[in-house]
């Protein structure tokens, strides 16, 4: 059997020998197993590039890809699973977060039958209270709004069979969730939980900018619940302001109570329906850009260099 261990890399220079290091001592334990280790440096400015290529030197089984630029961790991810060729991929952070101990784990549960050994992580060590809590209400409303079965605190730290990466090549969109669409697949799954470290080295990759706008596009790729709501919405609103309305008549003109000028009540409504049509209007645009970002149909990647690959290229993007 062979697996891969696919590593995305950004500013990472200080995590990937210890990670390295780490990852021989648990796939040395297990002898029936060819291994190979594709780390995708993501347009790293640090020293990651130099101590990927130090690693490559020294261990053939070390593969490197290095992007043309920063494209984003899903987009890294997608480069190296749609680079190999073997019986099953492992997909790793290089913060060390992700503990490598775990792989024999996952490995137990696919030779068991399982498709795909998602590793949930049920706590993180210094973990601020504003992530956690994003967290958390991500994962709620993601059950709640799509079709997908995402275990709450769900990572990207899993097993796929190598069934499971040939039908995730199929996926094209530009803006991805990688574990959303492994879970959308529908393959066999176990979960597995793990609990995270604190980082010891660099900074999270992922500003809460960035975790912003990968909840949003996320959302948007799997459901449409968010124009739904708009148009919910514009029906209450519609049904509220009728019913003032004739409230308004009936107290101004039947009963003469002249609670409020018309001018007055007019002009709120008129305000806070027009806030409405923004919203949706707003909510139209972000679905507009996604349609036009896919209709563009731009690589997904670009690869300057591939080093210590023995086979052809099997993606179906393009190298420089």
């Amino acid at each position: 059997m062979h697996i891969a261990v696919v590593v995305p890399i950004f500013q990472e220079d200080k995590n990937i020998a210890p990670l390295y290091e780490r990852l021989e001592k648990v796939t040395n334990t297990i002898k029936d197993i060819q291994w190979e280790y594709v780390f995708v440096n993501d347009g790293s400015k640090d020293m990651s590039l130099a101590e990927l290529r130090r690693l490559a030197a020294q261990d053939q089984k070390v593969r490197v890809i290095d992007l043309s630029r920063n494209f984003g961790k899903e987009i890294a991810i997608t480069a190296g699973v749609s680079s190999v060729n073997c019986d099953a991929v492992i997909c790793i952070d290089a913060d060390l977060q992700h503990p490598p101990e775990l792989i024999p784990q996952l490995i137990e549960h696919w030779k068991q039958g399982a498709e795909v050994v998602a590793a949930i992580r049920v706590d993180m060590e210094g973990q601020p209270i504003v992530r956690r809590i994003g967290s958390l209400i991500y994962y709620r409303l993601m059950s709640k709004i799509t079709n997908l079965e995402m275990a709450e605190k769900s990572t990207d730290f899993r097993l796929c069979d190598r069934k499971v990466i040939e039908a995730f090549r199929q996926f094209t969109e530009k803006d991805r969730l990688f574990r959303g669409i492994v879970d959308w697949l529908g393959f066999k799954k176990v979960n597995v939980e793990f609990r995270a470290s604190a980082r010891k080295e660099g900074v999270a990759a992922y500003s809460y900018a960035k975790l912003w706008q990968l909840a949003v596009s996320s959302i948007m790729s799997f459901s449409l619940f968010p124009l739904k709501l708009t148009g919910y919405l514009g029906l209450i609103i519609s049904i509220t302001t009728s019913m003032l309305l004739i409230w308004m008549f009936f107290a101004n003109y039947i009963f003469a109570l002249n609670y409020f000028t018309p001018v007055a009540i007019f002009l709120v409504i008129n305000t806070f329906l027009f806030g409405v049509v923004l919203m949706g209007l707003g909510l139209i645009a972000l679905y507009i850009g996604t349609i036009h970002t896919e209709v563009i149909n731009r690589p997904l990647y670009i690869i300057r260099e591939r080093i210590n690959f023995p086979y052809p290229n099997t993606d179906n993007m393009h190298d420089s």
